[in-house]
């Protein structure tokens, strides 16, 4: 006769399961944000200060909480701290392996893999707008797979360009967001990242045509910039930029840049909803309304903390928190502009086409603070201009 198993035996339910499963993946992962972050610190702890270390151990919980918020995040970091280390080693401290080693040469030098980036952008887009076109899933499927592979290249391009500056000389060595060249490749990466992430917490890939048509003027900009300015060329630091502040002061404003530029294109296809124009083939005017709010509130956050650090930065680099330098009065501009949207969302419940014209709208303020003020006006951020 056999006896029947003990409770304690049993196999536990799918939906105790889970659970446990997806708790042993975060600490997994939290595990490996740890051995990667003392890996960095043990390889090149020599060229960092106090700043530079402790920026480092704050990233690991901010990387662990992101990556729990949002799993897709967990592979895209791991395929990227692969090619990124894959590329430093293959250039084995000599800077001329760039065009003497085949995967360095074609994929994985910054050059290469910026380029690559940009490619994959464009398919991209042309993948999600023929989805939006023919009403087809498996285009859209195809653009969201390319914007991922994009991003990917795209972060890989920024961490070993941010090798390739030390490899020219310690004196050169700096972190890959000090021209537009560089910060272009950030903006693409964070707004493509963005959208990405409301992609999977919406569950729609519909809104993906706008987005990546707003990534893709950038990296149009960008290869632009690059041929014209041969802005590619890794070159020393001025003084206004030698300082620990830009190493959070900036990657902060880019993420409000692109928070921004998400709410404005959320913005755009409210509008032509709300007037009936590919009503059947965008999300529901309500899911855009969502997007365009917590992409405003996510990129005003940003730009807020990147607004203080800035004055931290002025106040260090110049003796004053506030000169009323261009830069800063636009940026002022910038941010009064979503402190209003947000204030009239949330206290007087404004909705509709009123709150998407001014997500549009911002984008083109929030566009002149970026450039246009680097192109027609001077002060004391000119070593931006260009």
């Amino acid at each position: 006769m056999e006896l029947a198993p003990s409770s304690s035996s049993a196999a536990p339910p799918p939906a105790l399961a889970a659970p446990k499963r997806r708790a042993y993946g975060d600490w997994l992962y939290a595990l490996a944000l740890v051995t990667g972050a003392c890996f960095a610190f043990l390889r090149y702890g020599q060229a960092m200060d106090g700043y530079d270390a402790a920026i480092l151990v704050l990233h690991v919980p901010i990387l662990a909480a992101l990556g729990r918020a949002w799993r897709p995040f967990r592979p895209f970091l791991a395929i990227v701290a692969v090619l990124a280390l894959a590329g430093i080693w293959l250039y084995q401290g000599d800077p001329a392996r760039a065009e003497q080693t085949f995967f360095l040469k074609y994929l994985i030098s910054s050059q290469a893999a910026i380029a690559w980036m940009s490619a994959l952008f464009f398919i991209a887009t042309g993948a999600y707008w023929l989805g939006l076109a023919v009403r087809s899933d498996f285009a859209e499927r195809t653009g969201s797979a390319l914007a991922w592979a994009a991003s990917v290249m795209g972060a890989t391009g920024l961490f070993v360009r941010w090798y390739e500056s030390y490899l020219l000389g310690p004196d050169v060595g700096h972190i890959p967001i000090s021209n537009l060249y560089e910060v272009f490749v950030l903006f693409s990466l964070i707004t493509a990242l963005l959208y990405l992430f409301y992609e999977g917490r919406y569950g729609t890939r519909k809104l993906g045509a706008f987005v990546l048509l707003t990534v893709s003027i950038a990296v149009a900009f960008l290869l632009w910039y690059a041929f014209t300015r041969e802005a590619y060329q890794i070159q020393p630091l001025v003084p206004a930029l030698q300082s620990y502040w830009m190493k959070v002061h900036v990657p902060a404003n880019f993420v409000g840049y692109g928070g921004f530029a998400l709410a404005a294109m959320a913005g755009a296809a409210y509008l032509l909803v709300s007037r009936g124009v590919l009503a059947g083939r965008l999300p529901a005017p309500k899911v855009l309304e969502d997007v365009m709010y917590k992409a405003i509130a996510i990129g005003f956050a940003f730009f807020t903390i990147a607004t203080i650090l800035g004055a931290l930065w002025a106040a260090e680099a110049w003796g004053s928190y506030w000169s009323w330098d261009p830069k800063e009065t636009w940026a002022l501009i910038v941010w009064l502009n979503y402190a209003v949207w947000l204030h009239m969302r949330l206290t007087r419940g404004l909705r509709g086409a009123m709150l998407a014209w001014w997500a549009l709208g911002g984008l083109l303020v929030t566009t002149f603070a970026f450039l246009g003020v680097n192109m027609f006006l001077s002060g004391l951020h000119s070593y931006g201009s260009l």
